[in-house]
């Protein structure tokens, strides 16, 4: 009976799949702390320069790798074994349920990975190459066979440092010198990552949502998607203020580097916050916006935070969050808001970080009567926990209310009463 069932076709599943021959080229990633570590390549023969950052997430490591957050990273994961469920096919429907694409972006946006064992075998039923060959295919190098705890010991002791990965004959040659090393922060990342022309999502929706673009995460747009938002996806130094008046809703994504290069996006947001009353809501990137537009300065951390598992204090209750509840946060940010004393005018901190006291978190007071939100965490949950997902809830619900708000005033200013108005004449009343 038991080999009956192991035989039938619609139970078994069969032995993982092989990820080909295994990759010889030597490969070395220098640290411009002066550490070098040595290992194997896997996924493109070519070397490259970036900044070495690692990730405690345990699952989902092609999430992690395609969001645009990590653009110019050499991506360091914690977890032992990397690749060991594959990749999958990247594309999905583009309609009220989902945006074009099945991970965070169309493509990997780390510069490389740093393992300490990449998967031979991989195994899953959505699962349609390994990671070897889509690094490979995507021109992404990685190295695998070295000490991740070593390397992740030395990160959080020196804080992000600047590496590079040397791959094949590249591996001879002397580390780099100091003045070598390409530091990604210095450019404008955002926009490499954000789109350059608006486009639009499920154009039928009950509420119309404008997104700015900082390096947006796939996951991002379909929350909103799948709460039957009409999103239009702009530009992230996309003059908002000109269109406003035909959205009920404005969202800030995420994006990579430093929001210091985003000074465009900050005084035109300063305006919208000045002169629109519809909610607002930022992510990580468009949180910092938000911050800054505020009146708050931005800093560059010592460490940043990473990973799918750190825990943030709610200082204030707003929709699905309550006060004095500790949630557990996705994150993936070098830079955070400083915590000042006292806070702009219509402000006040709405999250702490639980681990370095860093602000996770602001909003508009209740006396200010806007409806503004800004987090630095990720409460789309992609990978990671589903703590705060909700609050995407809490925000298409506003819009929702603020449209119905907006109308029935308008009906009711434009209201003619049959009885005491007739063609713009006063007639009598009667008693």
């Amino acid at each position: 009976m038991l080999s009956r069932i192991i035989r039938n076709p619609s139970l078994y599943r069969g032995f993982a799949t092989h990820t080909g021959p295994n990759v010889t080229l030597p490969a070395v990633l220098h640290l411009k702390t002066g550490q070098s570590f040595v290992g194997r390549s896997f996924g493109a023969p070519k070397s490259i320069f970036g900044e070495t950052v690692f990730s405690t997430s345990i699952t989902s490591y092609t999430e992690s790798m395609t969001d645009p957050s990590y653009r110019g990273q050499i991506l360091v994961f914690t977890t032992p074994l990397i690749g060991n469920y594959g990749v999958p096919l990247n594309k999905t429907p583009m309609d009220s349920r989902d945006v074009g694409v099945a991970l965070e972006s169309q493509n990997i946006q780390c510069s490389a990975v740093v393992v300490a064992d990449v998967a031979e075998k991989f195994s899953h039923h959505s699962a349609v190459e390994s990671l070897s060959e889509w690094c490979r295919r995507s021109g992404v190098p990685g190295i695998t066979g070295v000490d991740t705890r070593a390397i992740t010991r030395l990160l959080r002791d020196q804080g992000t440092t600047l590496g590079r990965l040397a791959i094949g004959a590249d591996t001879s040659a002397h580390s780099p010198t100091p003045e070598q090393y390409w530091d990604p922060t210095t450019e404008n990342l955002v926009d490499q990552v954000s789109t350059k022309i608006p486009y639009e999502l499920n154009p039928n929706g009950e509420v119309k949502i404008a997104v700015l673009d900082f390096g947006a995460k796939a996951n991002i747009l379909r929350s909103l998607v799948r709460r039957n938002a009409a999103v239009t996806v702009l530009p992230w130094n996309y003059d908002f203020n000109s269109v406003r008046h035909q959205f009920d809703g404005l969202f800030l994504s995420n994006g990579p580097g430093d929001p210091g290069h985003c000074t465009d996006a900050v005084v035109k947001l300063r305006t919208t916050l000045q002169e629109w009353d519809k909610p607002v809501f930022g992510i990580c990137m468009g949180h910092q916006i938000i911050g800054m537009a505020a009146g708050l300065e931005a800093y560059r951390m010592t460490f940043g935070n990473r990973g799918h598992n750190q825990p943030v204090l709610a200082l204030a209750s707003s929709g699905s969050i309550k006060a004095g509840r500790v949630y557990v946060t996705s994150q993936n940010h070098q830079y955070a808001l400083t915590l000042s004393d006292p806070f702009p005018e219509g402000w006040e901190p709405f999250f702490i970080n639980c681990n370095d006291s860093s602000v996770e978190g602001i909003k508009s007071t209740t006396q200010s009567g806007k409806k503004i939100w800004g987090v630095q965490f990720h409460p789309e949950s992609a990978g990671g926990p589903l703590d705060t997902i909700e609050m995407f809830t809490d925000f298409v619900s506003e819009c929702r209310a603020m449209k119905e708000n907006v109308r029935s005033n308008v009906s009711g200013a434009h209201r003619v009463d049959p009885i005491t108005q007739s063609f713009g004449r006063p007639v009598a009343v009667p008693a």
